[in-house]
């Protein structure tokens, strides 16, 4: 029996977006991890850490195009932000002197 799976053209190009974002992104920081979290109906974030301690993230539209992109950008993919992958984001003034704002109303 034939496969006939509906395939999105949209939802292609969106993963083929996305997995080249990811590539460049992990070429700029001499390779990279991710982890994709569900974020309710926005759909799904990517976040990734290159091996520099760069980080950035990228919001998909739902759970299973952010999956596919990481999967077609072949990065390592983590179950989950802690531990020795939250530890590897390198952080700078910007981002202390933000966080410290964010705690006395700034």
């Amino acid at each position: 029996m034939a496969d006939t799976q509906q395939v999105d053209p949209k939802a292609e190009r969106k993963v083929a977006r996305l997995a080249h974002q990811i590539s460049t992104f992990a070429k700029a920081h001499g390779g990279a991890e991710g982890q994709v979290a569900h974020i309710g109906e926005r759909g799904a974030r990517i976040v990734l850490v290159g091996e520099d301690g760069g980080w950035g993230d990228l919001v998909a539209p739902s759970t299973e195009i952010a999956e596919q992109a990481v999967e077609k950008a072949g990065i390592t993919v983590h179950e989950s932000f802690d531990g020795e992958f939250a530890a590897k984001v390198t952080t700078g003034r910007y981002e202390w002197k933000r966080m410290a704002g964010i705690q006395i109303g700034g």
